[in-house]
């Protein structure tokens, strides 16, 4: 592939760190804090710690039993399974002793499974729970190499070879086990350049890639991320999955930073989690976000007419109050003492349902609307927007206190060069770029070039030095007039109507585009209640010519500042959400357009003769 990069278009975040190794990164942490509290999770209802110390030995103890095994040095491991402490202690017992982990998501079924279990070779696998061995056990006969299967704790499921703790007893039993210090040093051994892991991305079209990641790919990551992020003496809530680059670095670098990691119980029990823990950092994906804006607004909606108008007024003087702020100027006087009232009478409640001592919300992942941050950063709640990919290990940019923009994923993280080529594609380079995809030399080649740099297939523009991200390279929409659309703008100002879930624009080729929308059911239940409205499933609903007028309004009157041509002429309503198990979703939530617009195919035809229709 040949570069097209102009010079004058490149921005660097500073010089390179000094290269190291994850194994390096877990024993200075180790050391650095011993804490009580390194890991948390929930036992018998309440939150228990695992210290530092007891971390390592337990680290120990796997690696050694992982090598009683037979199983030798570069070979690889998998892990599938929720969050939990088993999962790091697998981790680290495989960076220690020169293996690479294949973290698989547990959301995915069995035929998924197999294939990255078969590409990667994977000879040992830990799983979590009866229903993740059960699928295994269903493709077991297809992975030749798979020579053992490990569950968690001490119970033994049917496709199970071993329990995690007879596991841990024959590392702590295996004679001529080295000592702590000789672990240690041998673990030590290891090369910036070892590969560390393989992390399978389907991305949003196209079969999975193994993405083969260094040890130096995320120490460089962490170290830098460490330096300019406020991360110290904090308690982390972990509920992304560590099978994804984002949550994965990021409990590294919690890691290395001495933050005590708790993980939550599952997606769902988030809310409670983190009134149990009360967190003061938490990294997520936009979704959360979008679900706890919508939350408010609608408790602010369903309050009487006191009630919603201290709720607009406290919201119209954060809003100026985030203005003086991100100008960087200092509030004072009248609306200096207006924003102490607002934080009291509205915006207190919304802390304490993050549990009352969040610092820093994390974003990435995919794009954050900006009237969403915005909103959080007025009520007093600062998310951090940052970008990157499974292939950069993952932060390529980053928001920090000190240089924050609301609208951009923040300025290049030191050692990270960012340039934007003729066509709008972001490209990067430096030491947090994998070594390639295992296997798929070609796709190598295509992914990155001669000159080293990643073509990232995101499209954005350097904006005094911060990046903004506009769209996908491949989502771009090109109607049939020639007029191109970047959709994800769109979708993001779709979801902030409190009656949206979920928004996907479509129209690649055709005259207009069109939107499919997921309702959320729960307000437009309410809103057909008060209509009295009759209805027996979530489709008759939606096929209700005033529902679909109500959704139609709602829609359309947050898209009043968009060009005519980008502007859906149709909105077609669904009655599922997307999700990652159906296959329309990527387990980082992208939304994967192409299969969407192919599994609707007749809904979006019908959108388009019926517009063609209304026309005639």
């Amino acid at each position: 592939m040949a570069t097209a990069v102009d010079t004058r278009r490149i921005v660097s975040g500073g010089p390179r760190p000094t290269p190291g190794t994850l194994a390096q990164l877990f024993f200075d942490a180790v050391e650095r804090y011993d804490k009580p509290d390194a890991l948390q999770s929930k036992v018998h209802g309440a939150y228990q710690p695992v210290s530092h110390r007891t971390l390592a030995t337990r680290v120990r103890h796997v690696g050694l039993g992982l090598r009683a095994l037979g199983i030798e040095r570069g070979a690889r491991v998998g892990i599938l399974s929720e969050n939990r402490p088993e999962w790091a202690i697998a981790d680290y017992a495989c960076l220690t002793t020169g293996l690479v982990d294949v973290p698989v998501y547990p959301t995915l079924p069995a035929e998924q499974i197999a294939y990255i279990l078969k590409d990667a070779g994977v000879v040992a696998l830990f799983v979590s729970t009866d229903v993740q061995a059960a699928k295994v056990a269903e493709v077991r006969p297809l992975l030749q190499a798979l020579r053992h299967v490990i569950g968690f704790g001490d119970k033994t499921w049917p496709g199970v070879d071993l329990t995690f703790d007879a596991l841990e007893t024959r590392g702590k039993d295996a004679p001529s086990a080295p000592s702590p210090d000789r672990y240690r040093a041998e673990a030590l051994t290891a090369k910036p350049d070892d590969l560390a892991t393989l992390i399978y991305t389907s991305g949003t079209t196209g079969e999975p890639k193994g993405v083969m990641l260094t040890h130096d790919n995320f120490y460089s990551n962490v170290s830098v991320c460490a330096d300019v992020l406020p991360f110290r003496n904090d308690v982390a809530l972990s509920f992304l999955p560590l099978s994804h680059v984002f949550e994965r670095m990021g409990d590294y670098l919690m890691m290395a930073c001495g933050v005590s990691i708790a993980y939550a119980e599952s997606i769902d029990t988030v809310p409670t989690n983190m009134q149990e823990v009360r967190p003061t950092v938490m990294m997520a994906v936009p979704r959360l976000y979008e679900k706890m804006y919508s939350r408010v607004l609608e408790n602010a909606l369903a309050g009487g007419q006191v009630r919603k108008r201290i709720f607009f007024w406290a919201r119209g003087v954060a809003d100026k109050w985030a203005d003086e702020m991100l100008a960087g100027r200092t509030p004072r006087g009248l609306l200096a003492f207006a924003y102490r009232v607002a934080q009291k009478l509205v915006f207190s409640k919304l802390k304490a349902r993050t549990g009352g001592r969040m610092r820093y919300f994390v974003s990435g992942g995919a794009p954050l609307a900006p009237e969403i941050n915005k909103f959080f950063y007025a009520a007093g709640l600062t998310i951090l927007e940052g970008y990157g990919l499974t292939e950069t290990s993952p932060v390529i940019a980053v928001n920090t206190p000190q240089h924050f923009r609301i609208g951009t994923v923040g300025r290049p993280i030191p050692g990270v060069e960012v340039a934007i080529a003729p066509d709008g594609e972001i490209l990067t380079r430096g030491p947090h770029v994998m070594k390639g995809y295992y296997n798929k030399p070609e796709a190598t080649r295509e992914a990155i070039d001669a000159d080293g740099w990643l073509h990232t297939g995101d499209i954005g523009e350097l904006r005094d030095g911060f990046l903004a991200i506009t769209d996908r390279k491949k989502d771009i929409i090109v109607t049939a007039g020639g007029k191109n659309i970047a959709p994800q703008p769109i979708e993001n100002m779709i979801k902030t109507n409190k009656y949206v879930s979920q928004a996907v624009v479509l129209g690649d080729k055709r005259r207009f585009p069109i939107v499919l929308v997921v309702p959320n059911f729960e307000h437009l239940e309410k809103w057909a209640k008060i209509k009295n409205l009759l209805w027996t499933d979530r489709r008759q609903l939606i096929n209700l010519p005033l529902v679909q007028a109500k959704m139609e309004k709602e829609v359309l009157r947050k898209l009043s500042g968009l060009a005519s041509f980008e502007t859906p002429k149709k909105v077609g309503l669904l009655e599922h959400d997307f999700s990652i198990e159906s296959g329309e979703l990527t387990p980082s939530h992208k939304v994967k357009r192409r299969v969407i617009e192919k599994r609707y195919a007749d809904r979006v035809d019908r959108l388009y003769q019926e517009e063609d229709a209304t026309a005639a």
